[in-house]
């Protein structure tokens, strides 16, 4: 190998999902520009919900990050602003082309902090396989869900942090949107409302939901070993599920149920491709960066590779919902509505901490009026002001 090759490091997190599209793009991009090599490494899902960025950004060149992580990288300077290094067009079209606010989702402080390679939200999926065995029908409503869990057809990831994200759900389905105000995360009266109705699920449900996360889900759904478990109603959605020979048995995915007659506005993820602020950035890594986040990788290598895209053209084609049987296509409109997570600096603190607190008093392992007051206080406590 040349010693003028350029070498690009990378961490993505540990799934195929995360991992193989970036790959696919690496590979593709070191036949078009043979002088560069890409790396990437990849770290476990809770390490990338939870690993601090500063870490990271003194050791790599790219970073797939999770958007609450802006504000501390603002603040910090952690990340490279995107707006200074690639053109308004580019990231006009990006922007033009969103995933619900998936792009807008890593715009803090008047710059751009990541582009959006990879969009979800929690979805509905089930079995249709069991759905017929059982005389079953996939429901459409929060009751008709609970009166399906009852019946010992349900199951959902029900591992702090995403107690936490459904939480917020319920929260913005009682008609408020938490973190609205700097004194509090919502009314006691709507948090109260929101933590019964998602204990009251759980509890319904079969008791391995309480240490799963959404790809322990989908994994024990498709497997050939289930025969009961048919629906999930909340879940951050994986693609890869849909896709013929991905799993034991192939999952159908759509909205979220109804709330009041209300459709669910769950809680924004996904990922988004960042560069590190550690050090200035030379042309192949920007160019790099905007060849995997454009539109025609992300539609014509990103999703077929097993990434779920950022790119909203990617959603769109009909080869790719073809592929999916139709994920693409009949989840779009939960990811359009779906409600944006604070991104101040100290927000991941505070969702880090208050997963467990919500957690316990989920399980009935705290009181209720306690752990209100608990995550108020951690909320008050991780305000920049604070």
């Amino acid at each position: 190998m040349s010693t003028d090759t350029i070498h690009l490091r990378g961490m993505t997190w540990d799934h195929s999902r995360g991992s193989v599209p970036l790959l696919a793009s690496a590979q593709r991009f070191e036949e078009l520009h043979p002088e560069v090599r890409v790396h990437w490494d990849k770290r476990s899902l809770k390490d990338f919900e939870e690993f601090p960025v500063e870490k990271l950004a003194a050791e790599y060149d790219l970073l797939v990050i999770d958007h609450p992580f802006v504000g501390d990288a603002a603040r910090h300077r952690l990340l490279l602003p995107l707006d200074e290094h690639l053109p308004a067009e580019f990231l006009a079209d990006q922007r033009g082309h969103q995933v619900g606010c998936s792009h807008d989702s890593y715009h803090w402080d008047g710059h751009q902090w990541a582009l959006a390679i990879d969009a979800a939200t929690p979805v509905a999926f089930w079995r249709e396989d069991l759905v017929a065995r059982h005389g079953l029908e996939v429901p459409t409503s929060w009751e008709a869900v609970l009166e399906l869990a009852r019946a010992g057809h349900v199951h959902l990831p029900g591992a702090p942090i995403y107690c936490l994200m459904n939480f917020y759900t319920l929260c913005v389905a009682h008609g408020e949107a938490p973190f609205a105000g700097p004194e509090r995360i919502a009314s006691g009266e709507v948090m109260q409302a929101a933590l019964d109705d998602l204990r009251t699920l759980l509890e319904a449900c079969d008791p391995r939901v309480w240490e799963t996360n959404p790809i322990g889900s989908h994994d024990l759904l498709s497997s050939t070993a289930n025969e009961r478990l048919a629906y999930c109603p909340l879940a951050y959605g994986y693609s890869n599920y849909a896709r013929d020979g991905y799993a034991g048995e192939r999952l159908r995915f759509g909205l979220p149920p109804s709330f009041k007659g209300v459709p669910l506005r769950t809680t924004l993820g996904g990922t988004g491709l960042a560069l590190s602020g550690r050090r200035p950035p030379g042309p192949e890594l920007l160019d790099y960066l905007a060849f995997t986040a454009s539109g025609r990788i992300q539609r014509t290598l990103t999703t077929p590779a097993g990434g779920q895209p950022g790119h909203r053209s990617a959603w769109l084609d009909e080869a790719n919902n073809i592929l999916t049987h139709g994920y693409f296509r009949d989840t779009l409109p939960a990811h359009d509505l779906a409600w944006l997570r604070p991104r101040y600096c100290g927000y991941t603190g505070f969702q880090e901490a208050a997963g467990p607190v919500l957690h316990r008093a989920l399980r009935r392992e705290a009181g209720d009026k306690e752990t209100l007051r608990e995550l108020d206080r951690l909320y008050l406590g991780s305000l920049p002001s604070a």
